[in-house]
């Protein structure tokens, strides 16, 4: 995971990683596509004027260090298993405008330098000045389930917005 992104060998989602018919958005050199149930869909590039996120669960990073803390020992102590909290990711296009529910990933919410970087990056992915391609080669190349430290999180966000 890296801010708002779940990176796989194969995919990019936004928000976590979906199982079974789960909600998720995946972004991918092409586009953007919907998936789980009630929201199939896929949208070009070419076609999407702007991608946006609403509702994302958002933490300074004081505050996501403690709540992380507090949320991990409540999970153990009552069991976990709770439906992660979701958001929603708009895409609109000159035609329509689509509201996708994603899970977040992180358990307490995620930092709002990430939060804010991974915004600025999807704007660049709509404006067509950097492709899904280079998180795509980043996550073949350090396979699954890997999260960088946070520094680390941040860099490759900046890397990745700069270069088109």
């Amino acid at each position: 995971m890296v801010g708002l992104f779940w990176i796989t060998r194969e995919s990019v989602y936004v928000g976590a990683e979906p199982e079974g018919s789960g909600w998720g958005v995946r972004l991918t050199p092409e586009g953007v596509e919907g998936l789980g149930t009630d929201q199939k869909g896929f949208w070009a590039w070419a076609d999407v004027q702007e991608v946006s996120v609403h509702y994302a669960p958002v933490r300074s990073s004081s505050r996501w260090l403690v709540n992380t803390a507090v949320d991990t020992v409540i999970d153990v102590a009552v069991g976990g298993g709770a439906t992660p909290p979701s958001f929603e990711i708009h895409v609109r296009t000159a035609d329509e405008k689509a509201e996708l529910s994603v899970y977040s990933a992180p358990v307490g919410g995620y930092v709002q330098s990430e939060y804010d970087l991974s915004v600025a990056l999807l704007e660049r992915f709509v404006d067509g000045t950097v492709d899904v391609a280079r998180l795509l080669e980043w996550g073949h190349a350090e396979g699954d389930g890997v999260t960088p430290w946070r520094p680390a999180r941040e860099a490759l966000l900046k890397s990745w917005a700069a270069t088109g």
